[in-house]
């Protein structure tokens, strides 16, 4: 059974290995899937969203989904520094790229489904740093927090519209390029194995086997389709739940 059939959904920062799940488990659903990906459409710049939204509008005359994978590596954030080392840029950079997009693919995206009164729904994506307690990342663990926030605060603004907007929070999916590269720069820098820190990783794990791509792939669909309209400004955990995550 096709629970998207006839709706119209984007997916940013498509070459992203999140994104390729959510946008593969829409398309499974029924749904017309635009995949935009950093060569087409700079998640940063508010006027190359625009257009892009404004193209998939005109030729459809709705929005009904739109997901952000944006993601950040250790490159772009000047590595783990300390916090007593870090510069303002080091903290920052996670804020203006992470937070700063979902800011602007959600509220671009808002105003177009306000404008045909599509009722849709605006996923948006953070980590569970959000709540864990581990050192040298303040500043995309802030980042986290903060889409979090954010995502409570624009379901509020946009209630009256129908437009719901939900943030999904998966724990580290070791399939993913970004989280396998992660844990082997911690192993570099902290002089420890690959396999300690996965193993430390999992150890708080509460039920057996972590989560994977086509998880939650499928949780988004489901969260964006008629069975999932009970959910709104939620962050939803897709973990399958961890002993040291609040």
């Amino acid at each position: 059974m096709q629970n998207l059939t006839d709706k119209v959904a984007v997916v940013f920062a498509g070459s992203g290995d999140i994104a390729k799940a959510v946008a593969h488990s829409l398309t499974a659903q029924g749904a017309k899937v635009y995949v935009a990906e950093r060569s087409q459409v700079d998640a940063l710049n508010e006027a190359e969203i625009d257009d892009f939204l404004k193209k998939i509008v005109a030729e459809h005359g709705r929005l009904d989904i739109v997901f952000n994978g944006i993601g950040i590596s250790y490159e772009e954030m000047g590595g783990r520094p300390a916090t007593m080392e870090a510069t303002l840029a080091h903290f920052m950079a996670p804020m203006e790229k992470i937070c700063g997009s979902q800011f602007l693919t959600s509220r671009v995206a808002a105003k177009y489904m306000l404008e045909t009164q599509s009722e849709g729904t605006i996923l948006l994506l953070t980590a569970a740093l959000s709540r864990s307690k581990l050192p040298n990342v303040a500043g995309i663990t802030a980042a986290s927090a903060a889409i979090e926030g954010m995502t409570r605060v624009m379901a509020a603004e946009w209630r009256q519209h129908n437009i719901k907007v939900i943030c999904l929070c998966p724990g580290a999916l070791m399939e993913t390029k970004r989280i396998s590269g992660w844990i082997e720069g911690a192993a570099a820098q902290y002089k420890i194995p690959v396999e300690q820190l996965v193993s430390q990783y999992q150890a708080f794990d509460i039920l057996k086997g972590s989560p994977t791509l086509k998880q939650l792939g499928d949780t988004a669909a489901f969260l964006t389709s008629e069975a999932g309209a009970a959910f709104n400004s939620h962050v939803v955990d897709i973990d399958g739940g961890k002993l040291n995550i609040l």
